[in-house]
């Protein structure tokens, strides 16, 4: 009796639990963001290109977005000195606006192979969780590389429990012009704003979000 009590009350537990994501998932992008003075963001940069067309991205952000606070992959020799050079490019008249730079294990290095970079995904979100639930977010800004999934879904996990409505805004590389990264496959299901600068994807992919070349 005792053991079916212990089963049926983890039964319901995940139940509650699905019950809770499925609203959470729904929900999401139908509530537009609030008006703030200041915008917290965390900006997922990873390396090449990437880093490249994030930092467009965030040419075009006010100085209302502070604190930034960049997360890149342990393993990532230049990011930094690009984050670096674009902060301390702002005019004088931003000279108040925060950011921070760290580093998680990256979840997949090139040519790794799909059943290791479940661990390396793993590992990289044991050091996710810690790290988004102490900034706290606002917004999750990100444009396809790996590291950008447990750091995506740590973000979600605060909203699932209530901690913070963290918004996940997604953009895909410009360089996907038929078909989504793996990244961008998986995001796609929980994002709040999911941005293609092909129409070709938008016209594959109902919920993706359509402006032209925006990097």
């Amino acid at each position: 009796m005792l053991l079916f009590g212990v089963v049926f009350s983890l039964f319901l537990t995940a139940l509650l639990f699905l019950l809770r994501v499925y609203f959470v998932l729904n929900s999401g992008s139908n509530h537009p963001p609030k008006t703030r003075s200041h915008v917290a963001v965390l900006v997922v940069a990873g390396s090449g290109g990437h880093t490249t067309e994030i930092m467009r991205l965030m040419e075009s952000l006010s100085a209302a977005y502070t604190p930034r606070h960049y997360v890149i992959a342990d393993t990532d020799k230049m990011s930094e000195e690009k984050i670096v050079a674009f902060e301390s490019s702002k005019p004088q008249s931003h000279a108040d606006v925060q950011f921070t730079i760290n580093r998680i294990p990256r979840s997949r290095e090139v040519a790794q192979s799909w059943s290791s970079s479940v661990v390396s995904t793993l590992n990289a979100l044991r050091y996710s969780l810690p790290l988004v639930f102490r900034l706290q977010p606002d917004v999750v800004l990100c444009n396809g590389p790996g590291t950008c999934v447990p750091l995506c879904i740590t973000g979600l996990l605060l909203r699932i429990l209530g901690i913070k409505k963290v918004g996940i805004v997604y953009v895909e590389s410009i360089c996907r012009v038929q078909t989504l990264s793996l990244s961008g496959r998986i995001l796609y299901l929980v994002s709040d704003y999911f941005f293609v600068q092909w129409s070709s994807l938008r016209d594959k992919y109902p919920k993706a979000i359509f402006l032209g070349r925006i990097v």
